[in-house]
């Protein structure tokens, strides 16, 4: 059974906090869309067809022991490979806002879960 806490590496250093298992499902899922939305605009772009359709940005919230939110626009990185999240994290004491690469999230939420 996978811990309580979700771990998630950032481009220097990392932060751990009390995560569920549901919670963590639904990140994995809209991050599963993000990523489907990221090769939609990238396949656009390389095919050299005209203009990408503009995708829908994602938002994920949770609130639980601490506030979580995980913002990315699909329409501005060249491939999901380059994508990074602005990540926020907070609770009554601290908040920490940074940028976290896509991949290196999905690698840790998966991580979680298994």
């Amino acid at each position: 059974m996978p811990g309580t806490h979700l771990t998630l590496n950032l481009v220097e250093g990392s932060v751990s906090f009390s995560f569920s298992l549901e919670a963590a499902r639904e990140l994995k899922s809209n991050l599963d869309q993000l990523m489907n939305s990221l090769k939609a605009v990238s396949a656009k772009t390389a095919s050299g067809s005209s203009k990408p359709t503009p995708q829908s940005p994602m938002e994920y919230r949770y609130t639980g022991e601490v506030f979580l939110e995980i913002f990315c626009n699909p329409n501005i990185w060249p491939t999901p490979f380059a994508a990074k999240v602005l990540l926020t994290i907070r609770d009554l004491n601290i908040r920490l806002t940074t940028e976290a690469e896509l991949t290196r999230v999905i690698e840790d939420v998966n991580q979680y879960l298994e």
